[in-house]
């Protein structure tokens, strides 16, 4: 169906959107369509506000609106380690926890050598330097995905962090919660047998 050049350009906006195919693009395009213009200036105004008033904390890579970040900023957090994520979006997933208190480092991806992303295209020197001029990491926490990828970058700063006497670990990988062991994959199956801990 041809749609007016205004509706047809926002359900091509909305299809750039991660998962979204042309039905949900033309139901969320009919339902802009709909909201009150307050809404919609509003909408307008918070995509605008995310290219211009974000950028990357200097110290972590953390998405922010101030630098460095808040969580850098704060000192009651525990300076002594440092939790690597792939993506600003994992520190959000950590922090809903509440209960690592400690800070973090945004790698900004993993390696793989099939998409040409290799130790240059990440914040992994950014990383070693924050190590050689903070004396009060004692451990570095890798939580990289559980994916090839994710852990072959996960040995690559192990090796490079390791001769610094810092202590290097790795989040627990394994069962979900409600998982039949059945149906777990190998890897997932030998991380939760790697994992396990003292009842």
């Amino acid at each position: 169906m041809l749609y007016p050049q205004p509706v047809a350009k926002l359900i091509d906006s909305y299809m750039k959107l991660p998962g979204i195919g042309a039905k949900t693009a033309t139901r969320l395009a009919f339902f802009t369509i709909d909201m009150d213009d307050g809404d919609v200036q509003e909408f307008q105004d918070s995509l605008k506000a995310i290219k211009t008033d974000l950028g990357h904390c200097s110290q972590c890579g953390n998405i922010t609106d101030v630098d460095p970040c808040l969580i850098c900023q704060d000192v009651n957090r525990d300076h002594s380690q440092i939790l690597v994520v792939e993506q600003p979006q994992d520190i959000m997933a950590l922090e809903n926890m509440h209960s690592y208190r400690g800070l973090y480092h945004v790698l900004g991806g993993v390696l793989s050598p099939v998409k040409g992303i290799g130790p240059d295209e990440l914040r992994i020197k950014s990383l070693l330097q924050r190590l050689q001029t903070n004396s009060q990491v004692e451990e570095v926490i890798i939580a990289t995905n559980a994916t090839p990828d994710g852990e072959a970058t996960a040995m690559y700063l192990s090796k490079l962090i390791k001769p610094a006497q810092i202590k290097v670990t790795r989040l627990a990988h394994g069962l979900a919660v409600g998982a039949d062991i059945e149906y777990a994959d190998e890897m997932t199956l030998q991380r939760a047998v790697e994992g396990r801990r003292q009842l």
